[in-house]
């Protein structure tokens, strides 16, 4: 059973950073495209960035101030926001990449609040 455990997520003023950081366990994971995706409140989950091999993309709105990389050693993915704006609230979650692959259960997601 795949588990997926994200965290780094916290309080920032507007301009700041975070790093989030995500724990799979229970799978394969080097040959799986993986992404991060945002659901911001009242709104409906969505993917910011991807990651496949050396290929990245990112969500028009976070291009330039996300970078998604990934250790396959360590079955972890990270999200690295600088220049946070409030609109980058919500809770954050790693899944296999939705473009490439059926998703597996979510975890809990990690809150980011961008807020003076």
């Amino acid at each position: 059973q795949v588990q997926l455990v994200e965290s780094g997520g916290g309080l920032v003023q507007p301009g700041g950073s975070l790093r989030l950081s995500c724990a799979a366990s229970g799978t394969i994971f080097s040959i799986y495209a993986m992404g991060w995706y945002r659901q911001a409140p009242g709104k409906q989950r969505e993917l910011v960035a991807a990651i496949s091999g050396g290929n990245t993309r990112y969500a028009n709105g976070v291009k330039g101030r996300f970078t998604i990389s990934r250790d396959n050693a360590k079955k972890m993915v990270y999200l690295q926001m600088n220049s946070l704006k409030p609109d980058d609230t919500g809770v954050y979650y790693c899944n296999r990449d939705s473009l490439q692959h059926t998703q597996w259960a979510w975890g809990q997601g990690t809150q980011v609040t961008v807020s003076s």
